[in-house]
Order: structure tokens, then sequence, then C-alpha cells
């Protein structure tokens, strides 16, 4: 896709074209996917060969997200200090450590701390590529550029385990992890080829802008963080909860382990289709085109799911929940980047990020908690509740025509 004279959208440079940034900006997205699509579904194994309990391997893959969560502050320190493609280059390398030391150490407390710093790339890597391309991109293709973003990361993750199981077949368990050290290498390598940002001069007469810091974004960006920031929580909560629920349910309704990875393939596939008609309608209509309609078919998908009582059923409730899913991708990265100054940028994107995470870990948490004491329909039914709520307030908060000021 490309921009000419001709046919550039009102407000666009004539010279921008996807092409010119499609495998730099997207393709480390693919493989950095794929390397930790590889590993995610040999960790808890191989934690379990290391003498792990069955509870301290669940932990042990906890730690990954944990180690993400922790690190969005400080990625955005790094992503400051050494620019967007250094940071992309330092968060290749530094997973490909950690995947070393996981599977090189031969010890529990060794692999879990590899998985950590697995984890800690992770948050420097999505930082550093959603500051890129909010910049590198003009803002009436921005929606589109991320949805591709984060429907590339997701294509990675589909293929990694594929890959990961030919290589386990062929060379043992652990060869898995060397098809993660390749994909996050390989994703490094291609970042460095990013062309670098250009830093718009001070305008003529006028001062050079005050320095900003981590504070400084706090305070002036309060208000969109408690609002805004409070619906992608939501938004993130509802997200990481739908992981769970599908097999949970087919679980529950006594299907086979086959027929429940099917379900969950199903809907998966259906969300990697929908990622850049997502982002064109939310450039094209506004980003709560996009944001009410999906927290509101997944919310409705949700309450109904309790009622469902066999495969055909099941899938149609799975399949509903996949499309609200998939028309929602890149919705969290666009309206971060709607929202980020142009100066301090990275400091705003870690913060909008790490309200993310903290949605991502409590909402599998709370639907847990209620599972334990209500029961799995009744946490199913509040989760759907929430994707509602998240509907209302991102109704609310965001413009119906969001056209961007940076």
């Amino acid at each position: 896709m490309s921009t000419s004279p001709s046919s550039a959208e009102p407000g666009q440079s004539p010279d921008f074209s996807f092409r010119k940034i499609a495998i730099p900006a997207f393709g480390p997205s693919l493989l950095f996917g794929l390397g930790e699509g590889a590993i995610l579904p040999i960790v808890p194994l191989m934690a379990r060969d290391l003498g792990a309990s069955v509870s301290m391997a669940a932990f042990v893959v906890t730690l990954i997200s944990l180690g993400s969560l922790l690190n969005n502050v400080p990625a955005s320190l790094i992503t400051m200090r050494w620019g967007e493609r250094g940071a992309i280059i330092a968060a290749g390398l530094w997973s490909a450590l950690g995947m070393a030391l996981s599977v090189f150490s031969h010890h529990l407390v060794f692999f879990a701390a590899g998985c950590f710093m697995v984890g800690m790339s992770q948050a420097v890597y999505n930082l550093a590529r959603q500051s890129y391309l909010t910049e590198a991109v003009p803002p009436l293709y921005r929606a589109r550029a991320l949805s591709t973003l984060g429907g590339v990361m997701r294509i990675g993750m589909f293929i990694g385990p594929f890959l990961a199981a030919g290589a386990i077949h062929l060379f043992g368990v652990s060869a898995a992890f060397a098809v993660g050290i390749a994909g996050v290498l390989c994703a490094a390598a291609i970042g460095a080829r990013l062309p670098d940002l250009e830093v718009p001069p001070t305008p003529a007469g006028q001062a050079a802008p005050a320095p900003v810091t981590f504070r400084t974004i706090l305070q002036s960006h309060r208000h969109i963080f408690l609002t805004l920031g409070l619906g992608i929580m939501l938004v993130s909560a509802v997200r990481s909860s739908r992981q769970a629920v599908i097999p949970l349910w087919a679980d529950h309704l006594a299907l086979a382990p086959a027929a429940a990875s099917l379900i969950y393939g199903l809907s998966g596939g259906v969300e990697m289709l929908l990622f850049y008609p997502a982002g064109r309608v939310m450039d094209l209509k506004g980003r709560r085109w996009v944001a009410v309609p999906s927290m509101v078919i997944i919310g409705i998908a949700m309450l109904l799911m309790p009622w469902t009582t066999g495969l055909v059923s099941l899938l149609i409730a799975a399949m509903a929940v996949g499309i609200g899913n998939g028309i929602g991708s890149g919705l969290i990265m666009t309206l971060g980047a709607d929202h980020a100054p142009r100066l301090g940028r990275a400091y705003f994107l870690g913060v909008w990020r790490f309200l993310s995470d903290v949605g991502g870990s409590c909402g599998p948490a709370l639907l847990s908690a209620l599972v334990a004491t209500v029961s799995l329909a009744g946490g199913i039914a509040v989760t759907g509740v929430l994707a509602l709520l998240a509907a209302t307030l991102l109704g609310a908060w965001i413009p119906a025509r969001n056209a961007s000021r940076h």
C-alpha cells in the first residue's frame, strides 16, 4: 500500500509509502513473535523437567508477563536514551541471552531468570516499535500501521509453535529455544535497518522547549491516564481473560481436548484476518467505531457462553469473541499513539503500556477468584459485564472522530 500525488488522502504527504518501511518496521515483529511463540508452549514442560511442581511451572510462565509488566517504565528510559532503533536491537539481544540462559543452565532458578529476561525484552521491544511507527507514519494511516504491527506479531506467534514442533521432533525439546533465539536475533538484525527518525527543528524565533521528564509527563497527562487509561485496563483484562475462558468452558462441557483446541484455534484465526480492516475503519471513521463494537461483541458473547451446551454453540460464541477481539486489533496502541506527545513520547507510552499490562494481569486473576468463590459461569458472565463497561467508558471518552493532533 502506498500513496501518490493523485491518491494521497487529505493532509498526508504524497511521498509516504508503507512499502518503504514495511520490512524494517513489520519484519522484526513477525520474527520476534515467532521467537516467543516457539518457546511459550515448551516453558512449562522444561520447568517440570527441571524439578518444578505444577504450580511452580505455571509461575515460571507467569514470569514472562511479569517481566514485561515491571519493565515498561524502564523500557521508556531505554528508548529515550538509545532511540527506537537501538532499543529494538537491544531487546532482541537481551531476549536471545535470556533464552540461552534458560536452555543451557540446567537449573530451575536460572531457567526462571531467563524467562524473566524474555519478558523484560518484550516490554522494550513493544514500546520501541510503537514509538517508532507513531512518528514514522502520518496520522491518517496510524491505526492501519499499528493494527498491522499487532497482527503481524500474532501471525509470528501462531507460526512459532509449528516451527518449534518440527525442531523438537528432529532434535529434542531444547531445539524450540534454538528456533526462538534465531527468531529474536533475526528481528534485531532487521530492526538495525530501520531508518533514523528526523527530529523536527525548533521554529525560528522560538525558544527550545523545556526538558521533558517522566514526572512532567505524569503530571501533564494525568487526566488521560485516569480516564482512557482505565478504559484500556478493562480492555486488556477482558482480552487476557478470554484466553482462559474458552478452554475452561470447553472442559466444563466435557469436550475432547482436540475439539477444545480446534475451537480455540478457529477463534484465533478469525482475529488474524481482521487486523487490517480494523485499522482502516479506525483511520477513516474514528477510533470509537471500532472500540465500542469490539467490546460490545465480546461482552455479549461472554454473557451467552455459559448458555452454550455443546461443540457447535460454543464454537459460535468463541468465533464471536474472535471477531470482537479481531476488530479491536491495534486499538490500545493507536489510542496511546494518538495522545502521546512528540517530546517525551516514550515516557508516555511506557505508562500507557504499564496500565495495559496491569489490566492484562488482573483479568485472569479476577476470573480465577470468581471461579473459586462463585462458579465458572459466574466468572465468565462478570468478564462479559467488564467488556460492556469498557465499551461504555471508551464510548464516552474517545472523540467521535479521533483525528490526532500530533
